[in-house]
């Protein structure tokens, strides 16, 4: 005679994997803002795999993953000071038209709304959106696109490694 095991019994989830802070996994995400407008899913394509710690979600993402079993289908409701931070007032920065020349194409053409990258002093880059733009100089918004605002995260845990 055999014996089926109840897949959910404590002598099963012994065995199954545990997201930790190194983890490398095989999940679908969706993150959407509050009032349901999605700002990216896996769930109607293939699974997204990523290393936890290498700054492929953020951290605050991250941190609601650790500790869930593999298998897991959890959605979180996240506040702006949980996800991507409040707005910083500092992060709206004037920056010269010379400046924003030495980082463009030649004759390129700046409008209301673009996300323009600069090349940071580090040798790295940063990106900010135009919001405004005159003659002197150019205000851009260097604040996260979703800071300050609340977000629902929605994860399913595929595989755990």
């Amino acid at each position: 005679m055999s014996t089926m095991l109840n897949p959910h019994s404590p002598e099963n989830e012994a065995h199954v994997p545990v997201v930790v802070p190194t983890s490398y996994l095989t999940l679908h995400y969706r993150l959407a803002a509050k009032d349901g407008a999605e700002i990216i899913s896996t769930f109607q394509e293939n699974p997204a795999t990523l290393q936890l710690g290498m700054g492929q979600l953020a951290p605050a993402l991250e941190q609601r993953l650790i500790g869930l079993r593999e298998g897991t289908h959890q959605t979180f409701e996240l506040p702006p000071e949980h996800a991507y931070g409040p707005r910083n007032p500092e992060l709206l920065q004037h920056v010269s038209l010379a400046t924003l020349r030495e980082n463009s194409a030649m004759n390129e053409e700046f409008v209301i709304g673009d996300l323009v990258e600069f090349n940071a002093p580090s040798g790295g880059k940063f990106a900010g959106v135009l919001r405004s733009i005159d003659d002197q100089s150019g205000l851009f918004d260097f604040n996260h696109p979703l800071a300050g605002q609340e977000v629902v995260f929605e994860v399913r845990i595929i595989g755990i490694l």
